[in-house]
Formats: structure tokens, sequence, C-alpha cells
């Protein structure tokens, strides 16, 4: 449970410098347009800080932890979500300093975070199986 505790408050610590440097790089840049950057504090609140805090509610009295589901949670929703989080924040600064990038740059951020999109869902799908193998016990 603890793990799962340092998680949580690792995505909250990551939320809340997230949405310093939008306020802070935007403001620097003279940027008021809008910017995927403004979603990156609240996906890795929502994402991160309440999925792992809810899964450490469940395995305050289950063997949740040990199933084989629950690690291939860890491990696909973790790299799915650093994915995804660093695919805005690429676009964002792209989008923040008015870069004009090919076709083939956005398509690469687009299909890299579609990836950590996939993962991500599988990763909840994972957790969602270990939450219903636990619920049978």
């Amino acid at each position: 449970m603890k793990r799962l505790i340092n998680y949580a408050l690792g995505y909250a610590i990551a939320a809340m410098l997230s949405g310093v440097f939008y306020r802070e790089f935007t403001k620097f840049n003279g940027f008021t347009g809008v910017t995927i950057l403004g979603k990156v504090h609240t996906h890795l609140f929502t994402l991160g800080m309440m999925i792992f805090l809810i899964a450490a509610l469940f395995t305050v009295h289950t063997s949740m932890m040990e199933q084989k589901q629950f690690k291939l949670f860890m491990i696909t929703y973790n790299i799915g979500l650093l994915l995804t989080t660093l695919m805005m924040l690429a676009r964002g600064i792209l989008q923040v300093l008015e870069v004009e990038f090919s076709a083939g740059i956005s398509a690469t951020i687009s299909g890299v975070s579609g990836v950590g999109h996939i993962l991500t869902s599988l990763g909840i799908i994972l957790l969602l199986l270990s939450l219903r193998k636990v619920a049978d016990h």
C-alpha cells in the first residue's frame, strides 16, 4: 500500500509542477492562446494521483498487489501515462513557442501519444480485472 501512496504522491508533485510550468512558461513567452499544456496538470492529478490512491484503498484488505494482473497494471499504466504526459508536454511547448513543425513531427507526437493512451487503457483494464478477482474471494 505504501508503494501505491508513494506513486500517488509522485504524481501529485508532478501535477503541481506541471501547473506551475504551464503558468510561468506561457507568461514568460507572452502566450495567451489555448495550449495542451493546460491539460497536463489535470491528467496527472486524475490519472496519476487519484488512480493510485483508489488502488491503495483496495489493497488494504485484499491480496491484490500479489496478483499477476496488478503487477502488469503497474508497468503498463505507468509507462502509458508517462508517454502520454511527455507527448502532451512536447506538443504544448511547441505550441507556446509557436514552432512550425512538419506533418511528420506532428504525426510522431500523435503516434507516441496514441501508444501511451493504449497502454494506459490496457492498464485500467488490468486494474479492473484485479479488482474483479479480489471481489470473487
